[in-house]
């Protein structure tokens, strides 16, 4: 415990340096309690249980479990690993709030940066360098252009809008399919638009309604020469599928933030597929993604004590 013992008591469950845990400490007029991602212990399960607000991850029946909980902050956007538990009777307690649009600047940057590096050789350019290889006059002829290309947006969220706002200077049409919000509202529309575009953009939410949305069958029908970024789900895209179009050259590439194993195994066929960047799952990172997710907290914290509504509320029903 390191505060006095007035206000409501905050468990967090971040990598955090001293200046991080100094700012939280300061937010609040209750006890703190830190505990380091990965090397939970006994001492950290007893304070979640005797917190009233928890910031961070903890595994999903640690929540459960714990019987004062009554705000869960997370610290991703992601809420995959709470969908199995008991919404309907947890929620009349506990509510949970996700990071909403914190991430929205670095990965629509991201995203960006993924696509020109494919349209302009970058990525293939810059292998070549590691192995002292010229080759301008079989790259250059390939280079393609970003500006004018035609580019769907799978979701439209935040991320979603900050990509449209970054690819304006580029002049690109931009479509999004989202239900009941996009001009591509059903799979049926879906089927019948992928032919149309020249840069397919996911951003979904994992949801039953999005796993194995881009499988084989509609990947086949994406524009010959078109690039595929994935940034939201790996649970969205078909990777034994996506595998083969590439190779055969018919796509023009794809830059995978994200995909259905993470860490990515050694020896996972996508480390050595043609035309592929793989990020990582480092899109949403930053110098001051830290200060981003306690910036937010902090908001939260302070609508929390006054009874206000909470930013970014997780809607269970709709998975997301």
């Amino acid at each position: 415990m390191n505060a006095g013992d007035h206000g409501p008591g905050l468990y967090v469950e971040l990598p955090l340096g001293e200046s991080g845990r100094a700012r939280l400490r300061e937010l609040g007029s209750g006890p703190v309690w830190f505990a380091e991602p990965g090397t939970v212990s006994a001492a950290d399960d007893r304070a979640l249980a005797d917190a009233d607000i928890a910031l961070g991850n903890p595994e999903a029946a640690r929540v459960a479990e714990a019987p004062r909980l009554r705000w869960l902050q997370l610290a991703s956007v992601g809420i995959d690993g709470y969908l199995g538990l008991d919404w309907p009777v947890l929620g009349r307690r506990l509510t949970v709030t996700n990071l909403g649009d914190v991430f929205a600047d670095p990965v629509a940057e991201s995203c960006l940066a993924g696509v020109l590096a494919l349209h302009r050789g970058i990525d293939e350019l810059s292998g070549l360098r590691s192995r002292g290889t010229w080759a301008k006059s079989v790259v250059r002829p390939r280079l393609r252009l970003l500006s004018g290309a035609r580019v769907l947006m799978l979701g439209r969220g935040s991320i979603a809008r900050r990509l449209a706002e970054l690819l304006g200077p580029f002049g690109c049409p931009i479509s999004h399919f989202a239900r009941g919000s996009g001009d591509i509202r059903t799979p049926a529309e879906l089927d019948a638009r992928l032919p149309d575009f020249d840069v397919v953009v996911g951003l979904l939410p994992g949801t039953p309604g999005t796993s194995g949305l881009l499988d084989a069958r509609r990947l086949a029908r994406m524009r010959p020469g078109a690039v595929l970024v994935n940034a939201g789900r790996g649970s969205l895209v078909d990777e034994e599928a996506l595998m083969s179009e590439l190779s055969s050259g018919r796509l023009g590439g794809a830059v995978l933030d994200v995909t259905g194993q993470e860490p990515l195994p050694a020896g996972h066929p996508l480390w050595t597929c043609p035309n592929v960047i793989l990020t990582q799952h480092t899109a949403g990172g930053s110098t001051d993604e830290t200060a981003r997710v306690i910036d937010l907290f902090a908001e939260n914290l302070r609508r929390f004590e006054t009874d206000a509504p909470l930013r970014n509320p997780v809607r269970w029903a709709r998975g997301f």
